[in-house]
């Protein structure tokens, strides 16, 4: 699973399929579904967070406007992706686990559901330890300084 997150689109890759799609909507006035697809697929692999927020907006257009269930989940999945790369791991869960309502077996939707879990608690254990330890040398702080008055 680490392995999808540590994919990045080369910018060779994110230009090209730019400019398809901005020839096609130029053209057509409206980009096909693929190739908004092809373009959203590699802006959630870019490293930029502007392209991360455009390519879950287009996924997210794509959703809305489709009725094929199979490239809904397709859709759903690159929607958990992309919010998990911009670490927002609660709407990451709530796509990985639409999908899963639908389709209980998805081992893909399964893996992607605990990794984002996972990321959820590792970067939760150390969000409390950066609170503990500021704590802890904030009594220590006070303590110290309660020591010293009372010597006065």
């Amino acid at each position: 699973m680490e392995a999808i997150f540590e994919d990045r689109v080369s910018q060779e890759d994110l230009q090209k399929f730019r400019q398809i799609y901005a020839k096609e909507t130029e053209s057509f006035g409206k980009a096909s579904a693929e190739t908004t697809f092809s373009y959203a697929w590699c802006l959630v692999r870019s490293t930029n967070q502007s392209d991360l927020h455009l390519g879950i907006s287009l996924l997210k257009g794509l959703f809305h406007n489709t009725k094929d269930e199979t490239a809904k989940r397709d859709y759903l999945y690159y929607l958990a992706i992309g919010h998990t790369r911009l670490k927002d791991y609660n709407e990451a869960l709530k796509f990985s686990k639409a999908i899963l309502q639908v389709e209980p077996g998805n081992h893909q939707a399964l893996q992607l559901s605990e990794y984002i879990e996972k990321k959820m608690r590792k970067e939760g254990l150390i969000g409390m330890a950066i609170v503990g330890g500021a704590a802890a040398v904030a009594i220590g702080g006070l303590v110290g300084l309660g020591v010293a008055l009372s010597k006065k």
